[in-house]
């Protein structure tokens, strides 16, 4: 069980630090965007959301990846399994049960599901910042 925790800890460092950095260039350029007020606030608006998001799920995309390269490298699942596929089900706390772990490797979906939830619960925040703060600009410059 110990190592199982260890590597999915370790794991989850890594994403921690993906999501950190991709946060820090989000929200560097949402204040850049935000700083050059235009005319059509709603225009802003909605190119600063779209870029948010598609970079957050882009984000989230990576921090799978390293997942199934986690499984990969401990052989967690069954031969022949799309570990992509494996890691997006856990990460993203789905749960079809068609895939599951080899019984030495049954606390990496869980601890690859927390992850997840807890990666997700910060993009949820920042993109709440973002379309808030792009909101209160939009109405303090007139639109």
């Amino acid at each position: 069980m110990l190592r199982q925790l260890l590597v999915s800890i370790a794991i989850s460092i890594c994403n921690i630090a993906i999501h950190a950095v991709v946060m820090d260039a989000v929200l560097r350029a949402a204040r850049a965007a935000r700083e050059r007020a235009t005319s059509h606030q709603s225009l802003q608006l909605i190119a600063v959301m779209t870029a948010t998001v598609s970079v957050l799920m882009a984000a989230h995309i990576a921090e799978v990846i390293v997942w199934s390269l986690g499984y990969a490298m401990v052989d967690a699942a069954p031969s022949g399994t799309d570990l992509v596929y494996f890691a997006f089900v856990n990460y993203t706390t789905l749960g079809y049960g068609d895939v599951t772990p080899l019984q030495r490797w049954h606390l990496i979906g869980p601890m690859t599901a927390m992850n997840g939830v807890l990666l997700f619960g910060w993009s949820t925040a920042v993109i709440f910042s973002i379309l808030q703060k792009a909101w209160l600009t939009g109405r303090t410059n007139g639109g």
